[in-house]
């Protein structure tokens, strides 16, 4: 073999993993959405654990990053470990699906259809309409279709590089010493585990074992101890992922390593003490890519077949060898390792920014209440809430950024640019909570009281912004445009409500009955009410833009909206429940 072969070797394997990681990369993609409602179908089921890492690995042709995503799930406390367990046993079993479109390069025969098959035949056809498609498309979804076609073809070209340039070696000596030295079932495992550790793709290693027995010389001796070797040594990404984050999910990576070494050896156990009793024949038989694919899916069936019945035990070995550490980090909001996943990212934000959304509403809540009667237990909560709102506020601002540097589908887009929105409308709602409280707290200390009438007004006002803040909330959450509809109407009502709380004051003053150092108080304490409404409309509307991104805000905003009749039926219906009647002026008899 020269030195022009190694080149081509070399290329060979480059154009391979490049095909992988685009396919990859494109198939995810244009998933997108189901990825997501994959995950929120995740419940403690162990089938449908192994369902979605199956479903989930089939679709992005990679066990690691699965294994990888798992970790960073569970080190953002989306998953436990019981669940993980079912899913990398599902992900096993997913990641063989590319050694089966590799066994396609085995085929044999001049028959017209045989040759239909063979990748060499369509895969330059796939590169030129995904190429085509690429160039000449405007959706983003159809570019990543563009992405796949064009990554296969690409991974398919990459297979035939490596055969081609490995063909002289069925004429070495030298290779068949080699491959005949791997026949040992040790040196076989050690060969397939530090191969794919280097290269950290279970596939590729795969697809060079299918691509050297094409050459010849590699028996099922050969084959299937590379095998075993390479599933241990795909939990080597899982590993590094483990570095540097909490407690269980360090114990996910140990039970994918449990869970290939264990299978592995009982596996290679029942196998050769088999062989030494039964002396298989076919072991010194030349195996086909064909065959590679079936011994590799056989294995990782059998593994799960043979495993699963005793996943609480691997967890409770995972629990045995990762302790509870007491330097144990507090829990993150996101892990970054979701990044190799944007569409599960996106869906983890937004469960997050709506547990963000919740903390508000607490403290909006128990901010008002504090208004009637102050509690310092209450009002110490209130802060510790405030501090962790801004530290959500903070994380996902900064994880949805660097989203925004990853490729996705526009609706992905949509979301991300929506959330970015919402989050800051929901902490500076929680700043206007922390303001009430503030004014609660002057209030308290304060020798001068509000005036029952103005108590009364308060009262109003606090219900109807409760009930926007709880409509808003519900309309994000379930991406319901009916209930963002609502929002706009009561808006109106809580600031006409506001306005003539306001003249009322102004008329107490005036009257005697309250003095000027509560009079600054309640202004601003309306004035947090208002804004608090109008955070609430910029998060109605931002549920409509969503779901009609030609929906311009200004226009929506200022459109004539007595012409709008579900928004003057919806107006009048709230101005009859928060109804603030006009103060009378007192007049000196």
């Amino acid at each position: 073999m020269n030195i022009f072969s190694i080149f081509k070797l070399i290329g060979g394997l480059a154009f391979f993993l490049y095909g992988i990681t685009v396919m990859s990369s494109g198939l995810e993609k244009v998933a997108g959405g189901k990825l997501e409602k994959f995950l929120r179908s995740l419940t403690s089921s162990p089938l449908r654990g192994l369902a979605l890492g199956t479903a989930i690995t089939a679709i992005i042709q990679s066990s690691s990053a699965v294994t990888v995503m798992l970790v960073g799930l569970v080190n953002s406390g989306i998953m436990n470990l019981t669940q993980a367990v079912s899913v990398i046993m599902g992900s096993n079993i997913g990641t063989t699906i590319t050694a089966w479109l590799l066994s396609l390069t085995g085929i044999q025969g001049s028959n017209f259809f045989l040759q239909c098959l063979k990748p060499e035949s369509f895969s330059p056809i796939l590169a030129m309409i995904g190429v085509v498609t690429i160039l000449a498309s405007k959706n983003t979804k159809n570019k990543h279709i563009g992405n796949i076609l064009v990554g296969f073809a690409v991974l398919m070209f990459g297979m035939q590089v490596m055969t081609a340039a490995m063909a002289p070696l069925s004429d070495m000596p030298e290779f068949t010493q080699i491959m005949t030295a791997f026949s040992n079932p040790i040196l076989g495992v050690l060969v397939g585990l530090i191969l794919t550790a280097i290269i950290q793709s279970s596939s590729a290693t795969v697809g060079i074992l299918q691509a050297l027995s094409l050459v010849g010389g590699v028996t099922y001796g050969v084959a299937i101890p590379i095998i075993m070797g390479q599933n241990i040594g795909s939990c080597f990404s899982s590993v590094l992922a483990s570095i540097g984050v909490n407690t269980s999910a360090k114990r996910v990576a140990a039970v994918h390593v449990l869970f290939n070494v264990i299978g592995t050896v009982i596996f290679m156990s029942l196998f050769f003490i088999g062989n030494l009793i039964l002396h298989f024949k076919f072991l010194t038989q030349e195996i086909s890519p064909f065959q590679v694919a079936i011994v590799h899916s056989g294995f990782n069936i059998f593994t799960t077949i043979l495993l699963f019945p005793f996943m609480k035990i691997m967890e409770k070995i995972a629990l045995y060898i990762v302790p509870e550490s007491s330097s144990d980090k507090e829990a993150v909001i996101i892990d970054e390792r979701l990044l190799l996943s944007p569409s599960i990212a996106i869906a983890e934000c937004q469960r997050q920014s709506v547990i963000m959304a919740e903390l508000v509403e607490a403290n909006f809540v128990n901010a008002a209440r504090m208004l009637k009667s102050y509690h310092k237990k209450i009002a110490d909560q209130i802060v510790d809430n405030e501090f962790l709102i801004d530290k959500y506020e903070d994380k996902l601002d900064s994880f949805l950024l660097k989203l925004f540097g990853t490729s996705m589908v526009e609706e992905e887009s949509g979301r991300i640019s929506q959330m970015m929105l919402l989050i800051g409308d929901y902490e500076r709602i929680g700043d206007h909570a922390k303001n009430i409280l503030k004014l609660a707290e002057q209030l308290k200390t304060s020798d001068h009281k509000l005036s029952e009438e103005a108590v009364e007004e308060i009262k109003v006002i606090v219900h109807a912004t409760r009930e926007i803040y709880t409509m808003a909330l519900e309309a994000y959450k379930n991406d319901d445009t009916i209930l963002a509809q609502k929002v706009e109407p009561l808006e109106a009502v809580i600031k006409k409500a506001i306005r003539r709380s306001k003249n009322n004051h102004i008329q107490r003053l005036k009257d005697g009955q309250c003095n000027a150092e509560i009079s600054f108080a309640y202004s601003d304490l309306m004035n947090d009410f208002r804004r608090i409404a109008a955070h609430c409309g910029n998060i109605a509307t931002s549920v409509l833009q969503y779901r009609d991104a030609t929906l311009d805000k200004h226009e929506y905003n200022h459109r004539n909206k007595q012409e709008d009749l579900a928004f003057v039926s919806k107006y009048k219906d709230y101005k009859l429940r928060y109804n603030v009647k006009k103060k009378e002026t007192i007049t000196n008899s």
